[in-house]
């Protein structure tokens, strides 16, 4: 990336074309990442000395939880906390949370309510910790979000049973979309639970694959917005699911819902949800590492490319293809051993950049891209009722 310019644009093209925010946290992420590294290194005695008395207790519930973009940090992270910690991980919406406390907090049951929130302002980030508190005899909290004047944060400060951790500056988006907080409260969960010293050693070359799958792809994905395809679907297995549902909302709020974008997995794209597929659609296919889901999903790309119904047809891997295939394939580079975990934060990058560039080509504003107003980056209208 060179100075003056963010995605292969001038700055002051993205600022005509109300653009330079969103441009910029796409592109610093794998900065970003490197500083809340930092900064959870500078903090791992005060975070191991809240969870480790946490998870060597049984029975534990963990509770991933954030609304919107940051409800899929918890479902991406939940099927490999699930498979790493041996503990009961659900990632659960605050915005379900808050509307059936009683479905799905246990009262008797220890629970870690984990909770994402870039702005800390949502009043159902608000809202589910005040419940977890009222339904369950045992409660902790860890809170990672970018905002110090957030209530979230604020609240949390000094009070047992809560630990909140500020993400750096550089993760509190000014744009609407959540880009650099979304990549980097995943980022920070998945280093404390996996380990903060183990991630110190592989923050870099992630950062670093990042770096440099945008500057791979993203003059291809530039041309692939600028096809004017109506419709997307986002498909990924596992923790991938939750990636396929936050590409799917990015796209819907960078082009003010323009384009119709929807996310599945797999396996479950065959079960009705096809149908959505016409020459207008794209389809991307996140590729697992892992040996098994992969089968299933180069089985379902086959078919899409045999079945000539889409109008594009991507996928994304961070292993080649073992032959060369008849549709378009992007790799990560030098992750081709890495879990599917960590792929999220490249991935992710990826599904940004299409979104970007088909916000541009619509003629949108990225950093504001709902002209009618009625969906803000802070939430609201929405009415918070006692239990």
């Amino acid at each position: 990336m060179s100075t003056g310019q963010y995605l292969g644009l001038s700055e002051p093209f993205l600022a005509a074309h109300g653009a330079g925010r969103t441009a910029r946290e796409i592109a610093q992420q794998p900065q970003a990442w490197q500083q809340t590294q930092t900064l959870l290194s500078a903090q791992r005695e005060r975070i191991d000395e809240f969870l480790a008395p946490l998870l060597a207790a049984e029975p534990l519930r963990i509770i991933l939880t954030g609304a919107g973009t940051s409800a899929y940090i918890g479902q991406c992270l939940a099927p490999e906390l699930l498979r790493t910690l041996g503990k009961r991980v659900e990632a659960i919406a605050t915005t379900d949370l808050v509307s059936g406390p009683r479905d799905y907090l246990q009262r008797a049951v220890p629970t870690l309510l984990v909770s994402f929130a870039r702005s800390g302002a949502s009043p159902e980030s608000l809202a589910a910790i005040t419940l977890a508190d009222q339904c369950l005899e045992r409660c902790h909290h860890l809170i990672l979000t970018c905002n110090p004047e957030g209530e979230l944060y604020r609240q949390a400060l000094g009070k047992k049973g809560r630990l909140a951790i500020l993400l750096p500056a550089i993760t509190h988006d000014q744009g609407f979309a959540m880009t650099s907080s979304f990549s980097s409260m995943y980022y920070a969960a998945l280093a404390i639970f996996g380990g903060i010293e183990r991630y110190a050693a592989r923050v870099n070359p992630i950062a670093q694959a990042a770096n440099t799958l945008i500057e791979r792809y993203n003059l291809q994905l530039q041309a692939l917005a600028e096809r004017n395809l109506e419709r997307a679907v986002f498909l990924g297995s596992r923790g991938f699911s939750g990636l396929a549902a936050e590409s799917a909302l990015k796209l819907l709020e960078l082009t003010d819902g323009a384009v119709v974008a929807t996310a599945n997995s797999p396996l479950g794209f065959r079960h009705g949800p096809k149908t959505i597929v016409n020459r207008s659609t794209l389809v991307v296919v996140f590729v697992s590492n892992d040996a098994l889901a992969r089968r299933y999903e180069l089985d379902l790309l086959q078919e899409l490319h045999g079945e000539a119904a889409t109008g594009a047809l991507l996928a994304v891997a961070a292993q080649e293809p073992a032959a060369p295939q008849p549709f378009d394939w992007l790799t990560v580079p030098d992750m081709q051993a890495a879990e599917d975990a960590a792929l999220v934060l490249p991935y992710v990058i990826l599904a940004q950049l299409y979104a970007f560039h088909r916000s541009v080509q619509l003629g949108n504003t990225p950093d504001t891209p709902c002209a009618s107003g009625r969906v803000n980056r802070i939430v609201k209208g929405v009415v918070i009722y006692p239990l």
